[in-house]
């Protein structure tokens, strides 16, 4: 373990203690992975995004600083944490935009781009999250791993440090887990 890591492991056992001050050191030490895995989840989105990645790391990092702390084991587990948090404002904010009250029947039109057909893109963040849902629910430990690979961008050695789990049966289910997502949403 790097000294950056154990020192971003003892900020957040401190800040799972209570300690506010560690928390205020906390951002500053995780800020720049936190912003490229915002960066990363926001480039899977679709165009015209009126969420930043700047808002987006912030509201996750309040999620994950709040009252209701979970006490992070170490930094994997926290990034995990993140990209989760992460997850969960991005599904919101496409249901907030989804609703008819909100313009949801309504489609967003480039005016330079009128002369053209443009399909929306296949990764549709709702159908991501109701196949991901459904993966849960089956096996939660599945779901962690999608979590954790596919969100978080952890590596499979890092996944399976994170959970416990061989580095081979990481990749295993990692395997299985994108089949299985592409034949829920491709169907």
């Amino acid at each position: 373990m790097s000294d950056s890591d154990t020192n971003i492991t003892k900020l957040l056992a401190d800040v799972g203690a209570g300690d506010s001050e560690a928390a205020a050191e906390l951002l500053p030490v995780v800020y720049d992975e936190l912003r490229r895995l915002a960066q990363a989840l926001m480039a899977k989105e679709r165009s015209g995004h009126t969420l930043q990645p700047t808002a987006l790391v912030h509201d996750a990092y309040l999620r994950l600083v709040g009252d209701d702390d979970p006490g992070w084991n170490n930094r994997g587990h926290f990034f995990a944490a993140a990209a989760l948090a992460m997850r969960r404002i991005l599904v919101d904010q496409a249901r907030r935009k989804a609703r008819v009250r909100h313009g949801g029947e309504h489609q967003r039109v480039d005016a330079a781009a009128l002369n053209f057909v443009i399909d929306e893109p296949k990764d549709d963040v709702l159908a991501i999250e109701k196949a991901l849902q459904k993966l849960e629910a089956e096996d939660p430990r599945k779901g962690q791993i999608v979590n954790m690979r596919y969100f978080a961008r952890m590596s499979a050695k890092e996944t399976a440090e994170t959970l416990g789990i061989s580095l081979s049966t990481v990749e295993r289910e990692w395997r299985f887990c994108r089949a299985w997502l592409y034949n829920e949403i491709s169907t």
